[in-house]
């Protein structure tokens, strides 16, 4: 399998290079955005998945044929990625785009555009758990070792896409700069249904209730668990071995629960703190 073994540097960020090249960056960062735009944009494992498959759903009226015959990443392809130029449609209409690059890299290009931003935040001790155990079916992540050193590489933003930290806050930074909604991973799970109306109002895209009640019903993770359009199931196992962990794990809210200690719990804790002091974002741990 190709550059399985390589780490692209970029932005002060580590990459994967089985997915990143320095071209596709490149084209990435002079990538020309357009009103109509929707671009979903993550941390990685902060419901990125999720969303792709609401918003395609948003802009099917409900109906599942394309999200159960086309790959999401066919549907809503990743900026950064090597198939991104060959897959990105030109026509007219809403053009659904991923990305996991930090706002320094976008924003200013977003700035010029009249395109919409839809940001998602998940919690960063479920992150952490769930980034782990990507590290584990992903063979072209490095080895994720024991998951107390994962925690502090992931705290001092030494992984794959750098700190969530800085992600999250310079992403939340740009509210006043950007046509963007944030979303919480949590607030999600809590109440899909108003997550769903919010996003169909930001996106101008009315819905009626059936509609609505298609979408929420398609977008359960027991359903999108076994749609092999989501789920990864299509990718190799020489690049990405089910075996290990699946893709879609537990998609749940407080998982990190059952791996962190109360001494872990703490040091997290403090670094959180001291890091998000000069930000007002409220993240939600649990939904007990």
């Amino acid at each position: 399998m190709d550059r399985m073994d390589v780490t692209e540097e970029f932005a002060g960020i580590q990459l994967p290079g089985h997915l990143h090249t320095p071209e596709s960056l490149q084209y990435a960062q002079e990538f020309e955005f357009r009103e109509g735009d929707v671009v979903i944009v993550t941390y990685p494992k902060s419901g990125t998945t999720w969303m792709q498959e609401i918003v395609t759903l948003i802009y099917s009226k409900g109906d599942p044929t394309i999200a159960t015959s086309v790959p999401n990443w066919m549907r809503a392809p990743w900026l950064e990625h090597t198939y991104f130029k060959d897959t990105i449609k030109n026509e007219e209409g809403p053009r659904i785009i991923t990305t996991h690059l930090p706002s320094d890299i976008l924003a200013p290009a977003l700035q010029k555009s009249k395109a919409k931003v839809v940001y998602i935040v998940r919690n960063p001790k479920d992150v952490a758990v769930s980034f782990y155990y990507f590290h584990k079916m992903a063979k072209f992540f490095p080895d994720s070792g024991a998951f107390p050193e994962f925690v502090e590489r992931f705290l001092e933003g030494k992984v794959y896409y750098g700190s969530w930290f800085d992600h999250v806050k310079g992403w939340y930074n740009q509210k006043k700069n950007l046509d963007v909604i944030y979303l919480t991973y949590e607030s999600m799970h809590k109440d899909l249904r108003r997550s769903i109306k919010k996003l169909c109002a930001f996106l101008g895209c009315p819905m009626y209730s059936e509609e609505v009640d298609k979408i929420e019903q398609h977008c359960k993770f027991a359903v999108m668990s076994q749609n092999a359009m989501v789920n990864y199931t299509l990718i190799p196992t020489e690049i990405l071995d089910h075996e290990k962990s699946k893709f879609m794990r537990k998609g749940v809210v407080g998982d990190w629960k059952n791996h962190f200690t109360d001494e872990q719990n703490e040091d997290f804790e403090k670094i959180y703190k001291e890091k998000m002091l000069d930000c007002d974002l409220q993240v939600v741990w649990n939904l007990d």
